[in-house]
């Protein structure tokens, strides 16, 4: 059966008019002139038998069946343009992942050769940051962050790659200055190590039963890895995980300071939703299932 389309035109200037909410901004970007997209609105208008562009002061606004008919029709013209792109792109294809930073030198970096090899056709390129990528605007391709919980974001969708259990290390000979520490209360009397901020340590020692917490103070050093180095040094307790401290606990340079089984929340994989499927992320997502699940990676 012959598929019943509008012209390709037609959803074109509709879309760019939409999106810009101007017929002359939308023959700019174009390269025609307004009465062109005027006319081509007008025919798409008529074809459906429906009302899609009202005047909104000196511009225009969707109506609402213009506002559900855009957005499926934005959604296929992104399509048709990926598909584009994926053809008439050279062989190497550029593949940004935005990564926590612990996470993208401890656990990524060792192992970035293995991914090369999974993705030959693509050119890895690897940014730690704390910030978080616009995919609508192809900021990133894929995001790996540590999230109490991944909220639903429009057009994103999101994998839960580990849940490590979060507790707090010290370096050998630390631990053994403080032989007394026997309970989680015990650290407040220690020189605690922070990320950004004194709130993972607040967290956890509320979910460890400490109350009445005292003003808590200590360095702060924005990262985790950071955190965990300087507990390594000797310079005071850190929270970590196996994700990011497995190695020095399995070597010794860092040991637990009290027992504990406190979650704060886990890493997580980001993409587009639409491209979810793509080779290349597909590839990407089972190599991390892999680099969260082996030994020192899984959090246990």
């Amino acid at each position: 059966m012959a598929r019943r389309l509008p012209p390709l035109l037609a959803l074109r200037a509709f879309e760019a008019v939409g999106r810009l909410g101007s017929v002359r901004a939308a023959g700019e970007e174009l390269a025609v002139s307004h009465t062109v997209v005027s006319r081509h609105v007008r025919n798409l208008e008529q074809r459906l038998g429906a009302r899609l562009l009202r005047p909104a002061g000196r511009g225009l606004a969707l109506t609402p069946e213009g506002q559900r008919y855009l957005a499926q029709v934005a959604q296929a013209l992104d399509l048709i343009e990926r598909a584009t792109a994926e053809l008439s792109a050279p062989r190497r294809r550029t593949l940004a992942i935005w990564c926590a930073p612990g996470v993208a030198s401890r656990r990524v970096l060792p192992r970035l050769p293995e991914l090369e090899a999974l993705l030959p056709e693509h050119e890895i390129t690897l940014l730690p940051t704390l910030a978080r990528p616009d995919f609508a605007r192809d900021e990133a391709d894929a995001e790996i962050i540590y999230l109490e919980a991944a909220a639903p974001r429009d057009g994103v969708r999101a994998e839960l790659l580990s849940s490590p259990r979060v507790f707090p290390v010290a370096s050998a000979a630390f631990r053994a200055r403080h032989a007394d520490v026997a309970a989680p209360a015990d650290l407040l009397r220690l020189p605690l190590i922070h990320e950004e901020s004194t709130e993972q340590w607040e967290r956890w020692l509320r979910r460890a039963g400490v109350a009445d917490l005292p003003p808590l103070r200590g360095p702060r050093l924005w990262h985790a890895h950071l955190a965990i180095e300087a507990a390594r040094l000797g310079q005071g307790v850190a929270l970590a995980n196996a994700v990011l401290a497995g190695e020095d606990l399995a070597a010794g340079g860092l040991v637990e300071m009290v027992p504990s089984d406190i979650r704060l929340g886990g890493y997580y994989f980001l993409s587009e939703a639409a491209r979810w499927d793509e080779p290349g992320l597909a590839t990407l997502r089972r190599w991390l299932r892999d680099l969260f699940t082996t030994p020192n990676g899984n959090g246990a």
